[in-house]
Parts: C-alpha cells; structure tokens; sequence
C-alpha cells in the first residue's frame, strides 16, 4: 500500500507540472517538404492547459540553394512520461501541409520529435515548451 501511494503522489505531481505550461521553445530537424531534403530551424512559443498544448511557430528550411520560410500551429496532448502527440498544420509559400505530430522526452526540457503528412516528414530534436 505504501509504494503504490508514493506511486500516487508521483504521478499527482508530474501531472501538476503539466497542468498549466507554456513558454519559447526551439527545433532542429532533417526534413523532407516543399519538394527538397534540408534543415528546419525554427522556434515557437507554447500554451499549455491541463496535458494540452497549443504553439505557434515559425522557421526556415535550409536545402543546398533553396531556403524558404514557414509558419506552423501545433496542438498536442502530453501523456505524462511518455509522449507528446498531436496534430499540426505547416504553411511554406503556396504549400498548406496538415501533420501528425509525436515527441518522446529525452530529458525534462529535451525531446526527439518527429512529423509526418502529405509531402512533408521532420525528424528531429525540440528543446524548451
């Protein structure tokens, strides 16, 4: 009974921490979208509420002579521990792409995130949110 209370209280507070979030964050991905292989880089704030997020962000794709910017939304749900998963949409030029969106936790503020739709894959590194 002991362990499973302390079991209680630890999973009470992880999800207290995530009750409420938000902040800047920041992205580095090898990508595929608009047609070239590149380099996201980009950054976002998040607004969180209860395992929910919400972030808007911008960024560049960097590819050989092509680079181009993007804009983004994400909304997402964070399991505690586990993964963030969610949906998004990226908007680069004439090019309006919807995704799906994972990210597991490497350290508290430190994530391996991918994304994936239509023309458009990501995989990376997030740090912050």
């Amino acid at each position: 009974m002991k362990g499973s209370s302390i079991a209680l209280a630890a999973l009470l507070a992880l999800g207290g921490a995530t009750a409420a979030s938000a902040g800047i964050g920041a992205e580095a991905n090898g990508t595929r979208a608009d047609g070239h292989w590149g380099g996201e880089l980009g950054a976002g704030y998040s607004f969180g509420m209860a395992g929910f997020s919400l972030t808007p962000g911008v960024g560049v794709l960097v590819a050989n002579d092509y680079t181009r910017a993007y804009g983004r939304i994400e909304a997402a749900y964070q399991i505690p521990a586990v993964a963030k998963i969610g949906a998004g949409v990226r908007i680069s030029g004439d090019h309006t792409r919807p995704y799906g969106t994972v990210a597991l936790p490497l350290l508290p503020k430190l994530a391996i995130k991918g994304n994936a739709g239509p023309k458009y894959y990501a995989l990376g590194l997030t740090l912050g949110y």
